[in-house]
């Protein structure tokens, strides 16, 4: 018995040093920083002296003092709400189109994928900045088609989120490959019973397979309505807000208030703001699916 409690014990011991790095890094970088940003939230901080606790008034200046609060949160809900659908739209499309038998398929899914795998990186930022210059390529292109090629993408208003927003779509590989894997799963015999049954492409797409993605869908939702809301990269690096605060978002805005002017408060207040936010709208998709996500097993 003595014997085998000492190998129980070794065992143990080096089960607890195999996830020692893990719970490290998981105090270290979420749970420690995590409580003293919301201590943060409630005083007034700016890294050279001690935190002095004011209550909410963080949360009173964000609401009703910083003009820029608001249109950052304006810029970011609207961005969400252009992006995420026509991102998840087009993700779907393309995951339909390859998911059709061909020899060159593995090539084509390896490169829709691409941009996801080099994703909000700096130097795709750069990229679609010089794409999207006065004299960029996307203006040499339309000039070349005699279109006007005038335009000033990232300096006019009118246009400089949209640009953006095209970005943030143009990464959709990785929901894409999501869909592809799903519609693979999808029993063919479903559509052959359909096809003899005189249903032609686009009832077999809304009757079987759209039901049969809701629960990818979701997914996708879900994920894609967290990562546009925290969206940071490409409004920094290609147009710090401009032009006329139309491409400022809260993460920008959040960042320059902590990082640029040393409110660590009132930047952690933003910070909690925003979780909650998140936390309201995944909630409100989480009850609205049992409307509209359909689980097999469940036969609803």
């Amino acid at each position: 018995m003595r014997r085998a409690g000492n190998i129980l014990d070794h065992d143990s011991v080096a089960g607890y040093v195999f996830i020692a790095p893990f719970l490290i890094g998981l105090f270290a970088f979420t749970v420690i920083p995590f409580f003293t940003s919301l201590y943060l939230a409630f005083t007034e901080y700016n890294i050279l002296s001690p935190a002095k606790w004011i209550g909410l008034d963080n949360f009173r200046r964000m609401f009703f003092e910083d003009k820029l609060f608001w249109t950052a949160f304006q810029v970011t809900f609207k961005f969400a709400l252009i992006q995420v659908p026509v991102k998840l739209a087009f993700s779907l499309l393309v995951a339909l189109a390859l998911a059709r038998y061909s020899k060159a398929m593995p090539v084509y899914r390896a490169a829709f994928y691409i941009p996801s795998l080099m994703g909000g990186s700096v130097a795709v930022a750069l990229l679609w900045k010089q794409l999207f210059a006065f004299n960029g390529v996307v203006n040499r292109l339309l000039g070349f088609a005699g279109l006007p090629n005038n335009t000033k993408w990232l300096a006019d208003p009118n246009t400089a989120l949209g640009t953006l927003i095209a970005l943030g779509v143009w990464q959709f590989g990785s929901g894409m490959l999501i869909f592809l894997s799903a519609i693979k799963n999808i029993p063919s015999s479903y559509h052959e019973a359909a096809i003899v049954d005189g249903a032609g492409p686009v009832k077999r797409f809304l009757k079987i397979t759209l039901p049969m993605l809701t629960p990818i869908l979701f997914f996708n939702l879900v994920n894609q309505l967290i990562g546009s809301f925290q969206a940071f990269n490409s409004s920094y690096l290609i147009t710090q807000g401009k032009p006329l605060n139309t491409t400022l978002y809260y993460g920008v805005h959040l960042y320059n208030r902590a990082f640029t002017y040393y409110e660590m408060g009132y930047g952690s207040a933003m910070a909690w703001f925003m979780l909650l936010i998140i936390a309201a709208l995944t909630a409100l998709v989480f009850r609205s699916s049992s409307m509209w996500v359909y689980y097999e097993s469940d036969g609803k």
